[in-house]
């Protein structure tokens, strides 16, 4: 009997897909350690719905990730042309108001990990877009190095989250495009509402366009149905005047203020495709000084 990622590999793509979604219902089952935090989590989200609900939107989100996996497992083999048919864009007229305002500074990406969301660096990249994506790198080397691979295959960069700065402004300066997933929780970052709880959040991206002018431009790749193939939703951009902000005080006001826009953007998304977003991270797991911990 073939492996589950061997079979995954070598069926035609929509057919390999339909079997990853079966293959996630059932990981679904036996995870038992991941389960427990995507209940808590759907609760905190959606409390108005019952237990019921919760596990449908659940069990649609090990699906896709079943999907996912069935997708990653070909993209090695899968010529460019097979891919920019798979991934497409909408809103586009959100993109070409972007470069507009950029004036060659480079457009900063706001996503999170949604969807197909390795797609997303590398299916641009195959329609010829240069873009970098910071990310932390996966604790396994060996899967790091994979995963690194297949985004570079058509020319997306990954840029290691710590220490990314200096690269991120270089790419911006050479008019690039550089996606933050800014969905994670982050220890050392700032408090903001997401789903009406207080969330550690990264600054990171508010600081950057502040001090770069490059606008921010939301974009999150979201499925078709139950198919292989993704649209590249790109939402209006932010852009920032920060000028007015000279003290160190109202700079970091400002970046709040943003940071909290930026939150508020993925959380709507999430609401309207509660079955791409990644429910088994604990988001809320930092709190701030004096609440307790729930995981």
């Amino acid at each position: 009997m073939l492996p589950p990622w061997t079979l995954l590999r070598i069926l035609p793509l929509e057919r390999a897909v339909r079997v990853g979604a079966a293959m996630g219902a059932a990981a679904m089952a036996l995870d038992r350690v991941n389960r427990p935090i995507a209940m808590r989590n759907l609760a905190i989200a959606f409390p108005e719905m019952n237990r019921a609900g919760r596990l449908r939107i659940l069990r649609d989100t090990y699906r896709n990730y079943g999907r996912m996996a069935a997708e990653w497992s070909q993209f090695p083999n899968l010529p460019r042309a097979t891919v920019t048919r798979m991934v497409d864009y909408a809103g586009r007229e959100n993109w070409d108001e972007a470069m507009r305002l950029s004036h060659g500074r480079g457009i900063l990406i706001l996503t999170g990990h949604f969807g197909n969301f390795e797609l997303l660096s590398a299916g641009h990249a195959a329609h010829g877009n240069p873009v970098a994506l910071v990310a932390r790198p996966i604790r396994n080397p060996l899967i790091d190095r994979a995963v690194v691979a297949r985004r570079a295959r058509f020319g997306a960069e990954s840029i290691p989250r710590k220490g990314a700065g200096r690269t991120i402004i270089r790419r911006l300066r050479e008019d690039w495009m550089v996606a933050v997933p800014l969905d994670l929780d982050t220890r050392a970052g700032i408090f903001v509402d997401f789903f009406s709880l207080p969330a550690a959040t990264s600054p990171a991206l508010a600081r950057l366009t502040i001090a770069t002018g490059a606008p921010v431009l939301p974009a999150f790749m979201v499925r078709e149905e139950t198919t292989a193939r993704h649209h590249i939703i790109f939402l209006p951009p932010f852009v920032l005047d920060g000028e007015g902000a000279r003290s160190g005080r109202a700079r970091t006001e400002l970046a709040h203020a943003q940071t909290q826009l930026y939150a508020q953007t993925i959380e709507r998304m999430i609401r309207r495709h509660p079955d791409h977003w990644n429910w088994i991270h604990r988001r809320w797991k930092t709190r701030p000084p004096g609440e307790p911990r729930f995981y």
